[in-house]
């Protein structure tokens, strides 16, 4: 598919979102956030299920489950990031430190490792030591809170703009690029940078994007462009095909 005819499609996408009641769109989210949960938790923990997901959504908890207690709470803080997002919504939130950070927290909530906890690494703060991510180890951890704060100030400008409708998956892609790119927490950034590109969309009313864990080299890939080359057209480009197949399911 070429440039312009995946464009024309997305546009075409977004078009019918915003074209939808409000009914209809909060009864299709229902559906989303299991997939989209599902999916950006598996992305790295391959024992979350789609099975295991949806009956912590539906029932609050899980039958017959043999795995690490770990992998129930990572289910569960992905279901009450959602709550978390629909208040920031409803509140009109602004891209500040403490929205990543009470973002971070909710995401997080009783998955750290004894390792990272053993270090003083803490859900909801920014981290103390360096992780590798690839063949580097994201910002510094004394630059962190610096490179963080202009991130989100540049964000919420961005927001704020007369052309951030039209430019919502680019502002939502180059925030969520930019905060892998930082990796200012222990753990928890893939998550972190995953819900707060769907918090951009929603806000601008935009169609949210589920990033299918089958998809995760390709993903990855769009990321290192963006890393090593500061290319963020192919990110952007890979979330569009996201956001189609998405839907294709779902509508």
């Amino acid at each position: 598919m070429s440039d312009d005819v995946l464009k024309s499609a997305y546009d075409g996408l977004a078009n019918v979102w915003r074209a939808l009641s409000a009914e209809r769109r909060a009864q299709l989210l229902d559906q989303f956030k299991i997939f989209y949960s599902f999916n950006s938790g598996n992305i790295e923990n391959p024992e979350i299920t789609y099975h295991d997901t949806a009956e912590i959504f539906g029932e609050n908890g899980v039958s017959n489950f043999t795995g690490d207690v770990r992998t129930i709470y990572e289910i569960n803080n992905l279901k009450n990031a959602w709550t978390w997002l629909e208040d920031a919504l409803a509140s009109d939130a602004a891209f500040d430190e403490e929205l990543i950070l009470s973002a971070h927290l909710v995401l997080t909530r009783g998955a750290y490792d004894d390792a990272r906890w053993a270090k003083g690494e803490r859900p909801g703060t920014f981290k103390k030591g360096n992780y590798r991510v690839a063949d580097d180890a994201g910002a510094a951890p004394d630059e962190v809170p610096r490179l963080v704060g202009a991130l989100m100030a540049e964000v919420q400008g961005a927001v704020l703009s007369e052309s951030a409708g039209k430019n919502a998956l680019t502002i939502a892609a180059y925030l969520h690029a930019q905060l892998v790119d930082i990796h200012p927490f222990a753990d928890g950034n893939g998550r972190t940078a995953r819900l707060l590109m769907n918090y951009v969309l929603l806000k601008l009313g935009s169609p949210p994007c589920a990033i299918s864990a089958d998809d995760r080299l390709a993903y990855f890939g769009a990321l290192d462009a963006f890393h090593q080359e500061g290319e963020l057209v192919p990110f952007i480009d890979f979330c569009r095909i996201q956001t189609l197949k998405t839907w294709e399911r779902l509508l």
